[in-house]
Order: structure tokens, then C-alpha cells, then sequence
């Protein structure tokens, strides 16, 4: 299951609707929804997030927890290792490999270690966009 996924079965759940009368109401069959809670789909589009929080009633902080959790709720992640240090690149690959056996503790563990170090690393600009030079057919002069 998904942060995503859980959360809305629980906001689902606490209100007494039923998964095919959500889906229905939201233009998505039933077994798309239940594959939305339990993680077998990736995170929905921004306006079904938008749908859903009108569905529900969520406003403010709700809809902003909710948006933020489809952003953390990809079930297939991709590892783009290039440019790291081959560390880091191993370190990935080594979570990708253990992270289903970790227990809930250590899990817990690692966010907050990665907390604390994203919070005493200074963000660093985005990566610029690579553009290819034109071909002028002229070469530039010293």
C-alpha cells in the first residue's frame, strides 16, 4: 500500500462511503480504485486528485496532505544513478534490494536520518537543462 493509497481508504472509510460508490462518482471503475488504495497503481493524475478532494470535502491543509502523499506514491520507483559517487549509487541499489524485509522501525529510522540530513545539507540549484548548440555553419571568433 501507498502513503497515498492508505490515506484515501482511510478518508473513504471514516465517511461511510463505499469503494464503488466513490468510483462511480469519480468516473473510475471500482477495480481502478482499489488499485489506486492498495498500491498496484501509480499516483493518480492532478485533476482525479482534484475530483477526490472535491468528493470528499477536503480544503486547505487536507487537500495539500493529500496532493503531497500521491507525489510520495509511486509503486515502481526508478534509481537514475548517473552522476553520483559509486557510494551513493550502491546505496541505492542496496535499498532497492532490502527495503521490502526492513521492519517498521527501522524504516522509520532511515526517514529520519535522511531528514536530518537533508536539513544540515544546503539545497543545491536544480540541475540545468543541456541544450545543444545550433549549427551556423560559422565557428566563433577569439
Amino acid at each position: 500500500m501507498t502513503p497515498f493509497g492508505e490515506k484515501l481508504r482511510v478518508l473513504r472509510t471514516e465517511r461511510g462511503i463505499l469503494q464503488r460508490d466513490m468510483a462511480a462518482a469519480l468516473e473510475v471503475s471500482p477495480a481502478y480504485l482499489s488499485a489506486l488504495e492498495h498500491g498496484r497503481r501509480g499516483a493518480p493524475s492532478a485533476g482525479l486528485i482534484h475530483q477526490i478532494c472535491s468528493y470528499l470535502g477536503l480544503i486547505w491543509d487536507d487537500a495539500d496532505e493529500l496532493k503531497a502523499l500521491a507525489k510520495l506514491s509511486r509503486p515502481r520507483l526508478k534509481l537514475h544513478t548517473a552522476g553520483l559517487t559509486p557510494e551513493q549509487t550502491a546505496l541505492g541499489n542496496r535499498i532497492a534490494r532490502t527495503l521490502r524485509n526492513l521492519d517498521p522501525q527501522t524504516v522509520t529510522a532511515m526517514h529520519k536520518l535522511l531528514d536530518a540530513a537533508q536539513a544540515a545539507t544546503p539545497e543545491s540549484p536544480p540541475p540545468r537543462a543541456k541544450t545543444r548548440a545550433k549549427a551556423t555553419g560559422s565557428t566563433p571568433e577569439s
